[in-house]
């Protein structure tokens, strides 16, 4: 996520390093690439002049605090003005209204129907809403057989109705669906274009007449750059909309979308998808992307992702058997579970603090976990419950079933004890100061 971005901006803030004092002439050349890396990511020139030289201001005659030096202040410029230029705070949605009625726009391939989806089993699994999805978009039918399967996939009804042909009916009559079956928020899928054409906006705009919907969302496609900050604001002076939702974070976007939206449109950023899967979707922290951008992490929605994970009573179990040394692979297998709940491999690196940076380059595949995996469920249930059991030929049988060489299960089975040599340390003040300190976490 940002990965040329970032690399130019740490370039570019690096040359205040070394240096004992914030000057004209050295904050001038780090702005000067500041304003080339943001360029390069497609944010908008103007823009770009405006954020330089505001970060040029702030920085020139300040006295570098004596836990700072000119370098770490002036990351901390950046990162604030980075913050307030992506909207500042964290912007909520308007749940109000019985039901709440929440109408999605956007050109066609934006991921409007894949997103009203995860937006769908957000509400329904952290908000314990009872959303229904409507199909509005009556041009393809396609789309309407998409919008059924993603219903079904995270169990949530659709409303649709393919011998209707107007869009303005249909959303209407899917409000009174929901009324009339206890469904407390709508979400409206309408239809898209190849480009903003006047007949869409009409449309579109009949539809929010029609229905007076508490929240309208705009989602673009966040690889397109520039373009998708323009059409943002060809939809925002007809619809005057609530929100913005980037999708495709997680593909090689250069970040100019999320940088420059909110200046343009003056409309905040409400979510963003970072990947296919229907959990892989967040709630946008303008200060947390500008930790990211800048190569400093995102512990704290790292740890936010770990607690929705977290079984308190599980751990209690694990913390016994670690106790009785009758932690077993089966346990092993359960907690790789849970991280691979916490969303994609390279999306969790990238919000530890220096390991994108450190990483960078390595392919970091989503199936790290499927060698593991097979080698375990290879085993019989015996040998998972008492690993001591693994002889030499256990270990050749399990090699071959599962597709690996005996070295890697003689791998796993050594890392397997260490970790397990590390959880009996910790079950004393240590495993007991980590476990008050995750409880405090949560919320």
């Amino acid at each position: 996520m940002f990965d040329n971005l970032s690399e130019k901006l740490d370039k570019a803030l690096h040359i205040l390093k070394g240096h004992g004092q914030i000057t004209e002439i050295n904050v001038a050349e780090t702005t000067k690439e500041i304003r080339r890396a943001l360029l390069d990511a497609d944010v908008n020139y103007r823009i770009a002049k405006e954020f330089t030289n505001r970060v040029k201001e702030k920085a020139i005659g300040q006295n570098v605090l004596s836990t700072l030096k000119p370098g770490q202040l002036m990351v901390k410029i950046v990162k604030d003005e980075l913050t307030e230029l992506m909207g500042g705070d964290a912007e909520g949605i308007n749940l109000s209204g019985n039901p709440t009625v929440i109408l999605m726009s956007g050109l066609q391939g934006s991921g409007k129907t894949t997103f009203s989806g995860k937006l769908a089993q957000f509400l329904k699994t952290k908000k314990s809403k009872n959303p229904l999805l409507v199909a509005c978009d009556v041009y393809r039918p396609a789309a309407i057989d998409q919008l059924h399967v993603v219903g079904e996939q995270i169990g949530v009804p659709v409303y649709s109705d393919k011998e209707n042909s107007d869009p303005v009916a249909l959303a209407q009559a899917g409000v009174a669906h929901a009324r009339a079956n206890g469904n407390n928020v709508v979400i409206i899928d309408t239809a898209g274009r190849l480009a903003v054409d006047q007949q869409m906006m009409d449309e579109i705009s009949r539809i929010r007449d029609a229905v007076s919907p508490q929240e309208v969302l705009f989602v673009v496609d966040s690889m397109t750059g520039q373009d998708a900050v323009n059409t943002a604001k060809a939809f925002n002076d007809v619809l005057d909309f609530d929100g913005v939702v980037l999708t495709k974070l997680d593909g090689d976007t250069r970040g100019g979308a999320a940088i420059s939206i909110k200046s343009v449109v003056d409309k905040p950023i409400k979510f963003i998808g970072t990947g296919e899967k229907m959990d892989a979707m967040d709630v946008f922290h303008p200060a947390r992307m500008a930790d990211r951008i800048l190569g400093m992490g995102d512990v704290i929605s790292l740890v936010e992702r770990a607690q929705e994970q977290f079984d308190e009573e599980q751990a209690r179990k694990i913390q016994k058997k670690i106790a009785k040394n009758q932690f077993g692979f089966d346990d092993f297998l359960s907690q790789i579970h849970q991280i691979k709940k916490m969303g994609s491999m390279k999306d969790l690196v990238g919000m530890i603090p220096g390991a994108g940076k450190a990483l960078k380059g390595l392919d970091i595949d989503d199936d790290a976990f499927k060698h593991i995996e097979a080698i375990i469920y290879s085993m019989t249930p015996q040998e998972r419950s008492t690993p001591d059991l693994l002889d030499a030929r256990r270990k050749k049988r399990i090699a071959k079933g599962s597709g690996t060489s005996v070295q890697e299960v003689n791998q796993l089975l050594k890392q397997f004890k260490q970790m397990s040599k590390m959880m009996k340390m910790m079950q004393g003040g240590g495993g007991k100061k980590m476990m008050q300190m995750m409880q405090q976490m949560k919320p």
